[in-house]
């Protein structure tokens, strides 16, 4: 199994994500370790000079200016994990959870946040063993670090909270008291240290940049399909129109589905015929997946920097030099958050419009509604109602959180970024595109069949014949749930792309060279 150096290594999203699915095994070299003592023995010293430092020896927030003892430190530190537990909604996904510890761990481990080596070694515990602290949605406003979630996120630390294990929420003292295990001891400043940080706002970004990728690539193929369904032209993806308005994603993408449609016979067939150019649902597909791929370039950028840097408060250079700033602030991320949510709306948007083109009729080479027979069929009419639906709902998900800002604590954070709310509408609306796409991928294999007994590209049948193994063309009206479910289930796994790739690799072609390692590398 391959391994990531926490605290060493670049973190990718894609490492990242590898972790949480056990694909790579996270370690702690001696070098880190080293710095993590480091660290850990500086506030020990601040404390036992009894130097005035922000959350060592201070209460929180508007509290900071209330002085602690030095024997109630430890109390200090648990208070602020219970107090501010406070958030509310279903939980997160475990695998959102589990990756704001992967993301804390690599923090913390960096040696400028003063936690002992015995926290974080508690901390991969309940990654390696797959036990997932219970964290709400709701409850962060992007600032001060994400308080709330984080603080249950570590309050299995000290034998509190709740944890899933095993697929089954439980108290954490009992699970721990099954590994014969305890809570840890905090010491001064690790509450703080853990609970401050923008791990629950990255954690969704770094999850949607993964799978907002997988729905780039996904509508590129399932486009191609409608292309080749709806005889478009290949025209509007030649080279020499995207070479003069370079756009990183825009030629990515019109080379990708240049390659994947040349040589295709059902193209061949109306290249001379009286369309003279498509509707701009098929001839400016560079353009607007382009622009998303734009979008997810700026997202990939910022949320590398974001989740390779220390978002603690205080930041503890050495025993001399503590610094209180405000890089817990998740204003960084959630204006690119945003505007990830509104790219990959558009993608939704963009496959609406294609739908209802592929509806229209004969002046695409296809029947009315898709069916031969209408009238007594409604044929695939009632379809487009639903990419409607969802395409709607997400518009008015498109409203940035980061617009808004409310104070907390009694006006000491008086500007928040509410990027939490960002990453988990970004999240929703990827999961309502996948959607989107499931219907436009249904409308798309039956539009090719039509063009029987002409072939297209070896790609673009295979993706047909893996689509026809499971779901059948439809030439009368019948229940379209399953159908559904399964056009979801092969957009959602990436079984697609996976056929794609591999029938690339065998016919020897390279369909994603102009940019692709701007899209492939992350």
């Amino acid at each position: 199994m391959k391994t990531f150096k926490y605290g060493e290594d670049f973190l990718k999203s894609s490492a990242a994500v590898g972790i949480a699915r056990g694909e790579i095994q996270g370690v702690l070299t001696q070098e880190t370790i080293d710095n993590i003592n480091r660290s850990a023995e500086y506030v020990r010293k601040i404390v036992d000079r009894g130097n005035v430092v922000y959350g060592i020896n201070t209460g929180f927030g508007p509290l900071c200016t209330t002085l602690i003892d030095a024997e109630d430190t430890k109390k200090l530190q648990e208070n602020i994990l219970m107090s501010h537990a406070v958030g509310m909604g279903e939980p997160i996904d475990t695998e959102l959870a589990k990756l704001m510890l992967i993301l804390k761990v690599d923090a913390l481990a960096k040696g400028y946040s003063g936690v002992q080596l015995s926290t974080i070694e508690r901390i991969m515990w309940h990654i390696d063993h797959d036990i997932i602290p219970v964290v709400p949605k709701q409850g962060s406003v992007g600032a001060s670090g994400d308080l709330a979630p984080l603080s249950h996120l570590f309050l299995p630390l000290i034998g509190l909270g709740k944890v899933d294990y095993q697929n089954e929420i439980r108290n954490t003292a009992e699970v721990l008291a099954e590994f014969d295990l305890q809570g840890v001891d905090l010491g001064a400043k690790e509450g703080l240290a853990l609970i401050n940080g923008t791990q629950f706002m990255a954690a969704h970004a770094v999850k949607a940049l993964v799978e907002m990728n997988r729905v780039l690539d996904t509508a590129d193929l399932v486009a191609t399909l409608m292309i080749e369904g709806l005889n478009g032209s290949i025209k509007p993806f030649f080279k020499e129109l995207h070479q003069l308005r370079d756009y990183k994603g825009n030629s990515y993408v019109a080379s990708k589905i240049f390659n994947l449609l040349s040589g295709s016979a059902i193209l061949e067939s109306h290249k001379n015929c009286s369309r003279v150019q498509d509707p701009y649902s098929l001839r400016c597909i560079p353009q607007v997946h382009g622009a998303s791929r734009n979008a997810w370039l700026h997202l990939k950028e910022i949320i590398e920097t974001e989740i390779n840097s220390v978002t603690d408060n205080p930041i503890i250079i050495n025993d001399e030099l503590t610094i209180s700033g405000g890089s817990f602030h998740g204003q960084p991320i959630a204006l690119p958050m945003d505007y990830a949510t509104l790219a990959v709306s558009e993608i939704g948007n963009v496959s609406d419009r294609r739908v209802y083109l592929s509806l229209e009729g004969e002046t695409n080479g296809v029947p009315k509604l898709l069916m031969k027979v209408t009238g007594l069929n409604s044929g695939f009419m009632i379809l487009q109602y639903t990419t409607a639906a969802i395409a709607s709902e997400n518009k008015g998900l498109c409203f940035p959180s980061s617009a808004d800002s409310i104070p907390t604590s009694l006006g000491q954070e008086d500007h928040v970024s509410m990027g939490s709310i960002s990453g988990r509408k970004l999240l929703q609306v990827i999961d309502n595109v996948d959607k989107i796409l499931s219907i436009e991928l249904l409308c798309a294999a039956q539009a090719k069949d039509f063009h029987s007994p002409l072939v297209s590209t070896p790609i673009i049948e295979s993706l047909h014949e893996h689509i026809r193994k499971s779901i059948p063309h439809l030439e009368e009206d019948q229940p379209m749930q399953d159908i559904l479910e399964k056009a979801l289930e092969m957009v959602k796994s990436g079984e697609l792309l996976k056929i794609a790739d591999e029938v690339a690799s065998q016919q020897e072609v390279n369909y994603k060279d102009t940019y692709a390692d701007y899209f492939e590398n992350f």
